[in-house]
């Protein structure tokens, strides 16, 4: 991979990624989110992801949004569990037009009490509409089961009633106290000869006064298996089962990745989707998902049904997990899961703004990027007996929580 890095004198890191494209992509990653949240702060990260688009020192609300919509280019933002992105796709010639307003909305946001006041409200519409989809809202609440109400439990969005309580000096010390420069990459995707990026990029970042995190992310709570079975006024039943996985150190983690992708990815040949809806006509959604964190991670199942294939629905997924717990995988089975997996990576790779969020996150927690040919080698060297170990860690019945919303 034709990759390179700086480190700015503040800590922020630079990263570039040179592809041949007419269209670059470029974003700043924030090691910051809702698990950084104290109790009175609940949706506070997603909260800032939206108002820093409301104002600068230099710029009102409609020349943000017209910086780079004016010149065909896409500006963007996400919040997640333990990060914050504010990111940029624009043509090559506006790059640098692209990186200062990531810089100014980034570093020097004013959050005007009137757009707070308005931006409430929108977020507030938001929650309420992600209450209507409870194929969303049982993979939080879940989360917020296994890990008993804790901040990594909690819904990234907040709740409306702790949105209503945020104020100017809340937004203010949530960023003094978490967004910290030696928590930050710079990455950008793109044709451009990397001493440019690394100029423009000093030009912008490398005058900002260094913040270094000081203490590490607490611990999360001791996990119980726990069920839970509650009446929704829903045209069908959802449900979710799982348990705590690995971390975002643990080697294991690909193995796991790798059961995960055989047991419920995107392949319409996962074996869920094979039990439950080929064979069986009994459910159209199903996957499986694993999501790796500091110090802790989440493995779970979720699929819809109607209420009285609830329990035989439960019952096939549980034969699944015992197949891999008890049965190697076949040379041919372990060879055609690793072409799978190696093969939606790669495919993945070819979406340039992905690309550069995930070169910017592998950046942030571990400080390189391994290549495609490094991970074909891992994935090659993992055996049946390492992924029937994982299985029986991750997928021990006697350790999976239940969620299940049953409609009523």
């Amino acid at each position: 991979m034709d990759l390179f890095s700086h480190t700015l004198p503040n800590g922020i890191r630079i990263v570039h990624h040179r592809v041949p494209s007419p269209v670059g992509h470029c974003g700043l990653i924030i090691n910051t989110g809702s698990r950084d949240e104290d109790e009175n702060e609940h949706g506070m990260a997603h909260f800032i992801e939206h108002v820093i688009f409301k104002g600068t020192q230099k710029r009102k609300t409609w020349h943000i949004l017209s910086r780079l919509d004016d010149v065909g280019g896409e500006l963007n933002a996400y919040t997640s569990k333990e990060e914050t992105a504010i990111y940029a796709s624009f043509l090559i010639q506006d790059f640098e037009r692209a990186l200062e307003l990531l810089h100014d909305i980034s570093f020097h946001s004013v959050f005007p009490e009137k757009e707070i006041r308005k931006e409430k409200e929108v977020i507030i519409d938001e929650i309420n509409s992600y209450k209507d989809n409870p194929a969303e809202l049982i993979i939080d609440d879940f989360e917020e089961l296994i890990f008993n109400n804790g901040p990594m439990g909690h819904n990234i969005l907040g709740t409306a009633e702790s949105i209503k309580n945020f104020t100017r000096e809340d937004i203010l010390k949530f960023i003094r106290n978490n967004y910290h420069t030696d928590q930050m990459v710079l990455c950008m995707v793109g044709e451009m000869a990397p001493g440019k990026f690394l100029k423009a990029a000093n030009k912008y970042f490398g005058k900002e006064a260094p913040s270094f995190r000081k203490s590490l992310r607490p611990p999360t709570p001791s996990y119980k298996p726990s069920s839970l079975r509650k009446e929704l006024d829903t045209f069908q039943s959802h449900i979710t089962i799982g348990n705590i996985a690995y971390d975002l150190e643990n080697p294991k983690r690909l193995g796991l990745s790798l059961l995960n992708n055989l047991l419920g990815g995107p392949g319409m040949n996962s074996r869920l989707n094979m039990a439950l809806r080929e064979k069986k006509g009994i459910a159209y959604n199903i996957e499986s998902i694993y999501s790796p964190y500091y110090r802790t991670g989440v493995f779970c199942i979720y699929f819809g049904t109607d209420r009285q294939n609830i329990d035989r629905s439960i019952r096939i997924v549980r034969r699944e997990l015992a197949r891999l717990r008890d049965k190697k995988l076949g040379q041919m089975q372990l060879h055609k899961a690793r072409r799978q997996l190696k093969g939606q990576i790669t495919i993945a790779n070819e979406n340039k703004e992905n690309l550069m969020l995930n070169i910017s996150k592998s950046f942030l927690l571990y400080n390189k990027v391994d290549s495609l040919a490094d991970i074909y080698k891992k994935i090659d060297n993992l055996t049946a007996t390492d992924l029937l170990e994982i299985a029986n860690e991750i997928f021990d019945d006697n350790q999976l929580s239940y969620l299940i919303y049953e409609q009523s």
